[in-house]
């Protein structure tokens, strides 16, 4: 395949093609703006467009890569041409047979040979690509036609037509990849490993208490089929943590549901450095002696942060300056925003203390905040994941206390 000087070197065989039009005509190769130079016979060669060609453009080319092996798809492109002709002091029946003989020839070469492309630009290895370039009329409508010479500026209409120069193909510098074969499948060439039994698959998560999101501490269920499987354990991987986190499943597992509890604050204060509220990746992991390890699909589990203290809990109507505690703590690189009524607010400040069972401490300004019947509940969204304001203690859930704001 060709380097990136292919494209001037068809523009330089076109122009060699051409020279041949007329004895005395000039071919030149520039804008038509600034084309014509003199008053004698000129036929001129302008590249206007350069576009991709799809067929070649998902697929290395033919002996690029061997099986086994993987290469990059070259650069593929379709040239477009005008060919402006000028007679002989712009006279118009001199121009027009011009372009008579100009197109005659080209209708005589509707593939660059490799002896022509060779004698024009041989280091640009286009007379090695294997796909043949072929020259085509494209025909341009006179609204085509018009909005090209528009184009142009200052100059001047003169009789020209368009030609489609295709398949020009660059060859990419990236590396292709090469592995070694393969000499034995499995330990011991005993092939591929196969598993009797069906691979569970997940299809929804439940959280307690029908809530929307989990928590630290709940006890979430796994729906989906094939779950009783031994060995089987919980993948969490969150895009803020390096390495994902793995739970052992609660006693009692079924065929279509599993449980798998979530380690509670009260238990490890420290815990919300380890598990940052957002969204988790929750798949399976089914390890089996002397076989890799199989993963199940994954679906989204929402971790919802906890609010934890409020201050002040009450505050006159205007600007009022929020200070919120959260848990899980923060971590580096996590959006987090104030959701006040139908207004979401960024933090002022965020404060994560070095003591991992600190937690982080967020400053709000609440501006033009209205005095209202009712007292405002608050949420804190993490990554897309809101908290939970709701009280489950009671018969029928309500509003927590500890989540609201009092505007007098």
């Amino acid at each position: 395949m060709s380097t990136p000087a292919a494209l001037a070197t068809v523009t330089a065989t076109l122009q060699h093609i051409l020279s041949d039009v007329a004895p005395g005509t000039d071919v030149t190769t520039q804008p038509p703006s600034v084309a014509r130079s003199g008053n004698g016979p000129q036929v001129n060669i302008f590249l206007y467009g350069t576009y991709h060609n799809p067929a070649f453009s998902n697929a290395p080319m033919p002996g690029e890569a061997r099986s086994g092996e993987s290469a990059h798809p070259p650069l593929s492109l379709i040239l477009k041409y005008l060919i402006t002709a000028y007679g002989d002091n712009d006279d118009d029946i001199s121009g027009q047979q011009l372009m008579g003989q100009a197109m005659s020839l080209l209708h005589d070469h509707p593939v660059l040979g490799r002896s022509d492309i060779e004698g024009i630009s041989p280091d640009s290895d286009l007379h090695r690509q294997f796909e043949r370039i072929r020259i085509t009329p494209d025909t341009l409508t006179l609204d085509d036609m018009s909005k090209l010479w528009t184009s142009f500026q200052s100059a001047e209409y003169r009789l020209s037509t368009g030609y489609e120069v295709s398949v020009v193909l660059i060859e990419s510098d990236r590396d292709s990849k090469t592995p070694l074969p393969v000499l034995k499948r499995g330990a011991e060439d005993r092939g591929p490993d196969v598993m009797a039994a069906p691979a569970a698959t997940l299809s929804g998560i439940r959280f307690p208490n029908q809530k929307p999101s989990a928590e630290l501490g709940d006890r979430v269920t796994l729906l989906g089929q094939n779950l009783s499987g031994d060995n089987t354990s919980v993948r969490f991987e969150h895009p803020q943590l390096a390495e994902a986190i793995e739970v052992s499943p609660e006693p009692g597992v079924s065929a279509a549901e599993m449980e798998v509890r979530l380690p509670a604050l009260i238990d490890d204060p420290g815990l919300g450095a380890r598990w940052p509220a957002g969204f988790y990746a929750v798949s399976l992991v089914i390890r089996h002696p002397d076989t890799p390890a199989w993963t199940s699909n994954s679906l989204a589990m929402p971790l919802s942060p906890q609010i934890t203290s409020i201050s002040p809990p009450s505050a006159p109507a205007g600007d009022v300056i929020l200070s919120i505690e959260c848990r899980p703590r923060l971590v580096a690189g996590q959006k987090v925003v104030l959701l006040f009524g139908d207004r979401s607010i960024e933090p002022d400040s965020s404060t994560t203390p070095a003591d991992p069972t600190a937690p982080t401490t967020l400053v709000f300004t609440v501006e033009n905040a209205i005095a209202g019947i009712n007292p405002y509940v608050l949420r804190l969204r993490v990554d897309g994941a809101d908290s939970i304001p709701v009280d489950f203690s009671g018969d029928t859930p309500a509003f927590a206390d500890n989540q609201k704001v009092t505007i007098t």
